[in-house]
C-alpha cells in the first residue's frame, strides 16, 4: 500500500490528488454529482485506476456540512437549556444583523424555541446555586421525548467550569431515548462564551446525524470496491477518521477551503517564499486565505452560514464569486454577480449540458481566455452558446456582450479583492508585502488582475493549480484536539499547573507532533489571541508573548493583568510529503500550450494565456511570468 489520494468535493467539479511511492503527485478532475457527493468520490476513484489494495489513504474534503446549513437540512434537534436563559439562540449577542438597515434579519437559529426544553439546575463556575435532581432529570427526559427528536442537544450554564450537571441530565436522556444521540455543550467546546458555547454544540447536533449517515454510507461504498475507509478533513487543516469526523460534525464546516490552504502552504514553502495572501476559486465560490511563516494561519472559530462555529479553523474568507456565478441585473439596473450558481448541473451555459443562465466562466470563454475546446473534467466548451447567454444581458444594458464579461469580471474580482483585504489587513497584514497564490479551476484567471488591485508584485501559480485543494488533503497529516478551560491570571499560572495541563491534553490526543495553544487576552476584553506555549513555559512566559503579539496584530498594548482562558492541543501523525520537482513542472511550447517536451525554464510577457492541464493561467499587461522548477509558474510585475 503505497497511494495517498485526497478527494475534493467541489460544487462543479470533484478533484483528486495522489501522491505516491516517491511524493510524485497524479491528478484529475469529474464533475460533481450534488444530489449525492459520495458518487463523484466513487467516480474520481474509478478514473484513477489504481486498485484499492495499492491505496493507503482515502483523505476527503467534503461540503456536506456547509451545504446543510446554507439549506437547513440537518436535524431535528431538541434542547435542553438551563431554565432562564432558553432564549439564548434567539437574543445571540443582541447585536444588529446590519448596523443601519433594520429589516435586516439575523438567521433563524438552528433549533426552534418550540423545541427548547428549560431545565431546572443553576451552576455557578464551581458553586451549585440549584441543583439538579433526579426528579428534574426524568421530568426533563419525558418532555423531550415527547418531542420526538433526531438528536438531543444539552447546553447548560457555566458547563465550561464544571460539566457535572451536563453529564448527569445526559445519562439520564441517553437511558430515557436508548437510539438517540446526545451532544453535550462541554465536550463540544468547554470555553467561557455562552452563546458561542450553545450556538458551536447546535451546530453539532443538528449536522451529526447526517455526516454520520453520509460517511457511513461512503465507507460502505468504498469498501465494496476494496477500498479503505476514508479520512475527513477539519476546518482546522487536519485529517480525522470517519468514526471521528461524524462525531466531530461541527468542526467539518470548512473542510474543503481548508486542504486548498495546507496545500498552498506547501507549495510556497517549496518556492522559498513564507508569506502569503491566497485564493482559491472554484465553480460557487471563491475563498480567501492568509500564510504566514509558511503555515496557514488557523483562528478560533467564525460563522459559516451565519452560524457561530467557535472550533479553531483555517482562516478562510469567502465569497461568492465563482466560475458557476450567475449574472445578473438587479432592480436598479445594475449588473451583479452571484450569489446564486449553475454549480454541476446544468453548469454554465458553455458546458453545452443544459445551463441556459450567464456565468463568470461565460464570460470568460466570450473573453477568448478559455481554450475554445476542452476544459479538464470532460467538458466541452460551446463558445456560442456563451455568447448567447450574456447576449439577454448586453440588450437590456444596450452595450456590446463583450462589455458585459469585461464589467462582469471587473465586479468578481472587486469582490474577491474585498475578500482578500479582509484576511490581511484586518490582521496587521500588508498585501504588498506577500506574495498572492491563486489555485482552483479559475483562480489563475484572475491572479495578476487581483494583484493589480492589491499593489501587489508577485503571484505564483502553483503546479496542480487546479486541483490544489485535493493536493492538501493528500498531504494532510491526521490530527486529534483537545482543549481545557483555565480562567487565569497570567502571575497565577505556574510553571507546574502549565505541565499538568499540558500532560492532561496529550492523555486525550494522541499524535507525533504535539502543538499547544494558550487563548490570552487582557483582563476585561472581549476577544483572545492563540498563543503558542513551548516546553517550560510559565504565565509570565505566555504573557510576554502575547504582549508582542497583540502590538503587532493591533498597534499597542495595555496597562493590565493578561488572563489565559483555555489551553488547546492539536496533536498531528506525519505529513505525507509530495516531491513538487521538475518532474512535476509544467512546460511550455511556443504555441501557448503546456507541452511535457517544451523547456522548463520559458519566460512569457503579458498579455497571454497559458493553458494548464486542470486551469488556465491568464496574464495581464504589464506581468511576466517565468516557469518555476517546482513546477507552476511565478508572475511578477514588470
Amino acid at each position: 500500500m503505497s497511494w495517498s489520494v485526497g478527494i475534493d468535493v467541489g460544487g462543479t467539479f470533484t478533484d483528486l490528488a495522489a501522491v505516491g511511492p516517491d511524493g510524485a503527485l497524479r491528478t484529475g478532475k469529474v464533475l460533481s454529482t450534488p444530489a449525492d457527493q459520495g458518487a463523484g468520490v466513487a467516480d474520481a476513484l474509478a478514473r484513477f485506476g489504481v486498485p484499492g489494495a495499492e491505496i493507503a489513504r482515502i483523505a476527503h474534503g467534503t461540503t456536506v456540512v456547509t451545504n446543510l446549513l446554507l439549506e437547513r437540512s440537518g436535524a431535528r434537534v431538541v434542547a435542553c437549556l438551563t431554565e432562564g436563559a432558553t432564549d439564548l439562540l434567539e437574543l445571540r449577542r443582541q447585536e444588529r444583523a446590519a448596523l443601519y438597515d433594520l429589516t435586516a434579519h439575523h438567521p433563524a437559529p438552528l433549533v426552534d424555541h418550540t423545541r427548547v426544553v428549560a431545565v431546572r439546575e443553576r451552576m455557578n463556575g464551581d458553586q451549585v446555586r440549584v441543583a439538579l435532581t433526579r426528579e428534574e432529570c426524568e421530568r426533563v427526559a419525558d418532555a423531550v421525548a415527547a418531542l420526538e427528536p433526531e438528536i438531543v442537544l444539552v447546553a447548560l450554564l457555566h458547563s465550561y467550569a464544571s460539566d457535572a450537571h451536563e453529564r448527569l441530565l445526559a445519562e439520564s436522556l441517553r437511558r430515557r431515548l436508548r437510539h438517540v444521540e446526545v451532544v453535550r455543550s462541554g465536550d463540544v467546546l468547554p470555553e467561557i462564551r455562552e452563546y458561542e458555547r450553545t450556538a458551536t454544540a447546535a451546530a453539532e447536533a443538528y449536522a451529526r446525524p447526517r455526516v454520520m449517515h453520509y460517511l457511513g454510507m461512503l465507507e460502505r461504498r468504498l469498501a465494496s470496491t476494496g477500498h479503505p475507509a476514508p479520512m475527513v478533513m477539519t476546518s482546522g487543516g487536519g485529517m480525522r477518521t470517519t468514526h471521528d469526523a461524524a462525531r466531530g460534525a461541527a468542526s467539518l464546516a470548512l473542510s474543503g477551503p481548508a486542504g486548498g490552504v495546507v496545500g498552498a502552504a506547501a507549495v510556497l514553502r517549496a518556492a522559498g517564499f513564507t508569506q502569503a495572501l491566497t485564493i482559491d476559486i472554484g465553480g460557487t465560490s471563491a475563498d480567501a486565505g492568509l500564510i504566514q511563516q509558511g503555515e496557514p494561519l488557523v483562528e478560533p472559530g467564525g460563522e459559516v452560514a451565519g452560524i457561530p462555529i467557535a472550533l479553531p479553523r483555517v482562516l478562510v474568507e469567502t465569497v461568492s464569486a465563482g466560475g458557476g456565478s450567475i449574472l445578473w441585473i438587479d432592480d436598479g439596473g445594475a449588473l451583479r454577480v452571484g450569489p446564486r450558481s449553475a454549480g454541476a448541473n446544468p453548469g454554465p451555459a458553455a458546458f453545452a449540458r443544459g445551463g441556459t443562465a450567464p456565468t463568470l466562466t461565460d464570460a470568460h470563454v466570450l473573453l477568448g481566455h478559455l481554450d475554445a475546446t476542452h476544459l479538464s473534467g470532460g467538458v466541452t466548451l460551446d463558445p456560442a452558446a456563451a455568447q448567447a447567454a450574456i447576449a439577454p444581458l448586453a440588450a437590456t444594458l444596450g452595450v456590446a456582450p463583450a462589455a458585459v464579461a469585461v464589467a462582469a469580471l471587473a465586479i468578481a474580482d472587486a469582490a474577491m479583492a474585498r475578500a482578500l483585504r479582509r484576511v490581511s489587513v484586518d490582521r496587521g497584514v500588508d498585501p504588498r508585502d506577500a506574495v498572492l497564490v491563486a489555485f482552483g479551476g479559475a483562480g489563475p484567471l484572475h491572479g495578476t488582475a487581483l494583484a493589480d488591485l492589491l499593489e501587489m508584485r508577485t503571484v505564483l501559480i502553483p503546479p496542480h493549480a487546479g486541483v490544489l485543494s485535493a493536493v492538501g488533503l493528500a498531504m494532510a497529516p491526521e490530527r486529534r484536539e483537545a482543549a481545557s478551560s483555565v480562567m487565569l491570571r497570567a502571575d497565577a499560572f505556574t510553571e507546574p499547573r502549565c505541565t499538568s495541563l499540558c500532560q492532561a491534553l496529550a492523555a486525550r490526543a494522541e499524535g507525533e507532533d504535539r502543538r499547544y495553544v494558550a487563548r490570552v487576552r487582557y483582563e476585561g476584553q472581549g476577544h483572545e489571541l492563540d498563543i503558542p506555549v513551548r516546553d517550560g513555559d510559565d504565565g509570565h512566559a505566555i504573557a510576554a508573548r502575547f504582549t508582542s503579539l497583540h502590538q503587532l496584530r493591533t498597534g499597542f498594548t495595555l496597562d493590565r493583568a493578561v488572563e489565559i482562558v483555555a489551553m488547546r492541543l492539536a496533536a498531528s501523525g506525519p505529513q505525507r510529503a509530495a516531491t513538487f520537482a521538475r518532474s512535476a513542472a509544467p512546460t511550455f511550447d511556443a504555441a501557448r500550450r503546456i507541452d511535457e517536451g517544451g523547456p522548463c525554464d520559458a519566460v512569457l510577457d503579458g498579455p497571454t494565456t497559458i493553458i494548464l492541464s486542470d486551469a488556465t493561467v491568464r496574464i495581464s499587461a504589464g506581468w511576466r511570468a517565468r516557469a518555476l522548477a517546482v513546477g507552476g509558474w511565478l508572475v511578477e510585475r514588470v
